[in-house]
């Protein structure tokens, strides 16, 4: 499917249907990972995490969906966050040893 989806948009099509029926309803839609998408209410993506790590002076994220409309976009994006656009596990690696083990 998410081979499929690429070509077909088929998520993000469903999500922009989603968002325009239920426009009324205070819900956030977003495209998750591989096969899915996210719908929760607004003020509850990845960034409700933060304000449980303001003892933290620095908060680095990676994530794979860092676009606008990707279920990592709003903490990727968050000016409380330092934020890495990562492929996949071995990339997120790389990075990290690039930025914390020189």
């Amino acid at each position: 499917f998410e081979k499929y989806d690429k070509i077909h948009n088929i998520r993000q099509t469903l999500v922009d249907v989603l968002q325009k029926k239920f426009a009324h309803m205070n819900f956030k839609y977003s495209i998750g990972g591989q096969i899915s998408f996210d719908v929760f209410p607004i003020g509850w993506d990845k960034t409700y995490c933060l304000r449980f790590l303001d003892s933290f002076k620095e908060v680095h994220f990676f994530g794979d969906k860092t676009f606008e409309g990707g279920n990592d976009y709003e903490i990727y994006t968050s000016e409380r966050t330092v934020g890495h656009s990562a492929k996949d596990p071995s990339d997120t690696m790389a990075i990290c040893k690039e930025l914390f083990m020189k």
